[in-house]
């Protein structure tokens, strides 16, 4: 079989605007970056076509090193549902650089799956984390600016809390001082970098639902503290105007195609182990004005990103899914019965089953949710029938819909009987109202010990010294009443990545929490997770090389 990037190249795209087209957008509202990617005007989003469109959310078992597919089944659902003669979008998120060139690689799904022109939507795509990088760092420079020039006033701020970001993998960063070298090049202090994926402005510009909204959400941003330890925010600082007009362009999400010319939104990209793992709601709700069915992703596992996409963007935003794709693969569930990558492509009907406690464990966290569940096994080369019979048999005893994916392979037509599932329960057993883990009424301790206990099976949660220190200060400036993002490892439903299936009664440590007031969240860091991610001995773009202007390596 061709390589993804082959794939690619040998798809012949439409113009962009003749997929605007068949969605109904006007020319006018189209910004064309290049004859094959555009962003759509604002206006485009009808609230009340928005209401009567079916949103389906794909989440995922707990991830393995070698994944489970959940972007190719997204895109692979979306073609099968156009392929069965619905009308379907696929609503993602953009890529990171850092995974692009460290491990992970990028994220426009493979094979006959794909959203369209990978390489450019692998890198820097229509510039929105350039963007969002610039508008995080502009507001860094002129705070620093600010407490250079009020250092000997009452003015002077007691602490500085906002860091600088960088959309790649380096772990020298975490930690940095700044300000060095004499007066003349500013105030020495402690500080550092966040991945872009983490920052407070890629996670309200997601959430944002509009450019008022927008403007508003930064004006909150607590930057650091004053003499008298009340916030010190963007508001005070004055400057929301200069950073909106950063993003006046980046907030509009982006237009593309899929490998069978169907369409594809893709905007925003926060990570779902280190943020909220959810595209922008204008995104979102940009696909369900134009068309009949939207296919959305969240990030990693249920535990994280369907549990973030739940409780804080579709709270947030009034979204409600339809139905949840519960993508999963033979070897993942051989993985988290502890069998190597290479050990579980071979066939072993009993190892499989050693990991069926952590698709069930995701089924019944989905359930507690109110959701309609679809198991998709994204099917794989190596898979083998006695397997496959299993594992439908094993959902059938679960009352749940299980239904293959092929599309990697076969394209629309492979993810057809996908799509008949996913149309057959929303049209018999849609989910119901989301039944969220937390009432927003509830104290910080309470909203954490009850995704823990309910979600991660955890015994209870631990709050270090830091994180204590933390809570005061957020009880103190009543930030309490918002929705918490746990930062933890993708790998397991504990705080360490090497305890994998279905772990219970374990204790979750919560080592710092920290307020993204204008995103209007908090954030949980669990156990050692990093908000800069590290490269691998032997990161991805060692294997990069470009020819004449042809990129070959990217994944």
């Amino acid at each position: 079989m061709k390589s993804d990037i082959e794939i690619s190249r040998d798809t012949q795209l439409k113009p962009i605007t003749q997929i605007a087209a068949q969605l109904g957008i006007p020319e006018s509202e189209v910004m064309q970056y290049g004859p094959y990617k555009a962003k759509i005007n604002l206006s485009q989003i009808n609230e009340t076509a928005v209401q009567k469109s079916n949103l389906i959310l794909v989440t995922a078992i707990s991830p393995t090193k070698a994944g489970v597919g959940k972007t190719v089944t997204s895109v692979s659902l979306s073609l099968g549902l156009n392929k069965i003669g619905k009308k379907s979008i696929v609503a993602l998120r953009e890529p990171s650089l850092g995974p692009v060139f460290g491990m992970k690689g990028g994220a426009a799904g493979g094979g006959y799956a794909q959203v369209l022109p990978m390489e450019d939507i692998n890198l820097h795509f229509t510039g929105d984390f350039h963007a969002i990088t610039t508008a995080n760092n502009t507001i860094a420079a002129l705070l620093d600016n600010y407490q250079y020039n009020n250092i000997n006033t009452d003015k002077a701020l007691k602490q500085i809390v906002w860091k600088r970001v960088l959309d790649v993998n380096d772990r020298s960063l975490r930690y940095v001082n700044t300000g060095l070298g004499g007066r003349l090049n500013g105030l020495p202090q402690e500080t550092g970098f966040d991945i872009t994926p983490a920052s407070e402005i890629m996670a309200i510009l997601c959430l944002a639902n509009g450019l008022e909204d927008l403007k508003a959400r930064i004006n909150q941003i607590v930057l650091g503290y004053k003499l008298d330890n009340t916030p010190f925010t963007v508001r005070d600082l004055g400057i929301a105007d200069a950073i909106v007009i950063l993003l006046k362009d980046a907030i509009m999400p982006n237009l593309v195609q899929t490998t069978e010319n169907t369409a594809a939104i893709i905007h925003g990209g926060p990570f779902a182990n280190i943020a909220h793992g959810c595209n922008s709601v204008l995104a979102t709700k940009m696909a369900l004005s134009l068309s009949d069915y939207v296919v959305t992703e969240a990030g990693f596992g249920s535990d994280l990103g369907a549990e973030k996409f739940l409780d804080i963007k579709c709270r947030m935003a009034g979204l409600q899914p339809k139905a949840t794709v519960l993508v999963v693969t033979t070897q993942a569930l051989k993985n988290h019965a502890n069998l190597t990558d290479d050990e579980a492509k071979k066939p072993n009907l009993e190892v499989l089953k050693q990991g069926l406690p952590n698709l069930e464990r995701h089924i019944e966290n989905l359930q507690s949710f109110g959701q309609s569940i679809i198991v998709s096994l994204n099917k794989f080369y190596f898979d083998v029938e006695e397997e496959i019979t299993f594992l439908k048999q094993w959902c059938h005893e679960k009352n749940t819909t299980f239904a293959i994916n092929d599309a990697f392979v076969n394209g629309g037509e492979g993810a057809s009987d996908l799509a008949r599932a996913v149309v057959e329960v929303i049209e018999k057993n849609p989910s119901k109202s989301i039944q969220y883990q937390y009432e927003l009424t509830d104290t910080v301790t309470e909203k954490l010990r009850k995704v823990a206990t309910q979600i991660y099976r955890a015994k209870d949660i631990e709050l270090s010294n830091k994180a204590k220190t933390a809570l005061t200060k957020i009880e103190k400036n009543n930030w309490g009443h918002l929705p918490i993002c746990i930062a933890k490892t993708q790998y397991s439903f504990t705080d360490n990545p090497k305890i994998s299936g279905a772990p219970s009664g374990h204790t979750i440590t919560i080592e710092d929490l920290i307020i993204n007031a204008g995103a209007g969240f908090i954030v949980a860091v669990a156990g050692d997770i990093m908000r800069m991610p590290g490269l691998p001995k032997v990161p991805a773009a060692y294997g990069m090389t470009i020819n004449d202007g042809v990129i070959e390596g990217l994944s």
